[in-house]
């Protein structure tokens, strides 16, 4: 969330900054600071109260001293109904409070100033791409063709045993699969320094607000039930990305300076409701309910939290570049942002079959907004900051899946696997 101090100060600034984001959510800063200001009015009354009552506290000890009793009864009566003032006050506080927290978890972070202005993802500006669209001698297929011909996913099947938007792997299929997630967590772990967690693929609701999925995003998550215990409903959720429970690693801790740069990488299945998204209900990978995705994570000073981002991104790249898939980097406008996100790299491979580029990365650098939001600190020389969290996809599949088969596929209907995959593949090609 926002520094409130930071609001109170500057709230023209903020909604201008927010206002660019075109959703509206600019008017949250006055909800904000209309409850801010009456917790604070009703603080400085319950102030005021309690040295009032001290003062006729003391007058009730030289009245009883002095035997002025009936005197020193009124004066009791005075303090109780200050005390029962002070207690309505006190609720006054609470909820003031609760009013304030909730319109500033719903409000989004603040773009960078490198961050372009924009309505929509028309206006992302490319930076840069790499190699060129695969050209073929032969009518290219899609990837639902080639995972018929080759019988590498079941969509029928997987349809029969959850509904649309899930998919099961087979056969070479589910091998490539598996290979790309070792591919993948190798990569990060023995050439970019992460470090590799296994996470629970269940968090608490604290970790969804923690990385700015919730309040915004309530509708698209999936929320389990113990058994038959109502209960106990919307007491987990199922991960929409690893970032929701890795981020929140070190969640109400105070590191130490030295701890910092902190890098993990994870492995997750990823679960989004996708509630009346375009795609779903479509046949084939591109839009689902439950996909793979391995997820960096970077918790950082502040002053190196952007110099972190480019070489987040490099990363997610050279991926691309050692499977030798054309892709392309672009810069998200203020209005196509994520919501916690102050800046975001999105990265688009593409896939023949489609004829479309797929983001298959998204990194962002979200400064404080969630370290403030989980009580992530760390000690510096000026006291307890809080640190810069970082994620991004390192790399999203199948969306991955989908662009390998399609850029490689052969004539013959095979399709050759690059050969930094090989070793965890365990062979050259698919035969068709």
């Amino acid at each position: 969330m926002l520094d409130i101090k930071r609001i109170r100060e500057t709230p023209e600034e903020i909604k201008k900054q927010i206002a660019t984001r075109g959703g509206g959510d600019e008017q949250l800063v006055d909800a904000t600071l209309q409850a801010d200001e009456k917790r604070r009015a009703a603080l400085a009354e319950v102030e005021k109260l309690k040295a009032q009552r001290n003062s006729v506290s003391k007058e009730i000890g030289m009245l009883m001293g002095q035997k002025k009793f009936e005197e020193a009864e009124l004066k009791k009566k005075e303090t109780r109904d200050i005390g029962t003032r002070i207690s309505e006050l006190d609720q006054e506080v609470r909820d003031a409070e609760a009013a304030r927290d909730a319109a500033l978890m719903a409000i989004p972070n603040l773009p960078h100033e490198s961050v372009p202005f924009g309505k929509d993802a028309e206006d992302n500006p490319i930076i840069r791409s790499w190699g060129e669209p695969p050209k073929f001698s032969f009518e290219p297929k899609s990837h639902v063709e080639l995972c018929d011909d080759l019988d590498l996913v079941d969509f029928s099947r997987a349809t029969k045993l959850a509904g649309s938007g899930f998919l099961l792997f087979k056969k070479w299929g589910a091998r490539l699969q598996r290979a790309l997630i070792q591919y993948l967590l190798d990569t990060h772990t023995e050439k970019n320094g992460f470090t590799e967690v296994s996470p629970p693929f269940l968090v608490h609701e604290s970790c969804m607000e923690g990385v700015g999925q919730f309040p915004k995003f309530r509708d698209q998550a999936y929320t389990v039930r113990e058994g038959e215990d109502d209960a106990t409903l919307g007491k987990h959720y199922l991960i929409p990305t690893a970032e929701a429970p890795v981020a929140n690693l070190h969640r109400e801790e105070i590191l130490k300076k030295e701890d910092l740069p902190i890098y993990y990488c994870a492995y997750s299945p990823c679960f989004r409701a996708e509630a009346g998204a375009a795609g779903v209900n479509t046949r084939g990978m591109i839009r689902v309910h439950q996909f793979d995705k391995v997820e960096m994570i970077k918790v950082v000073e502040p002053d190196k939290g952007y110099e972190e981002l480019e070489s987040m991104v490099l990363a997610a790249e050279a991926i691309l570049q050692e499977l030798g898939l054309h892709y392309r980097t672009i810069t998200l406008c203020t209005g196509d942002m994520g919501f916690a996100a102050a800046k975001t790299y999105d990265i688009e491979v593409w896939a023949p079959g489609q004829n479309q580029y797929l983001e298959v990365s998204s990194c962002s650098n979200c400064e404080d907004y969630q370290s403030r939001r989980m009580q992530l600190r760390y000690k510096s020389e000026q006291g307890n900051q809080f640190p810069h969290l970082l994620n991004g996809s390192g790399l999203a599949l199948p969306r991955l899946f989908v662009a390998l088969v399609e850029t490689w596929q052969q004539a013959d209907g095979s399709i050759v696997i690059p050969e930094p995959l090989r070793p965890y593949f365990r062979a050259d090609s698919i035969p068709f």
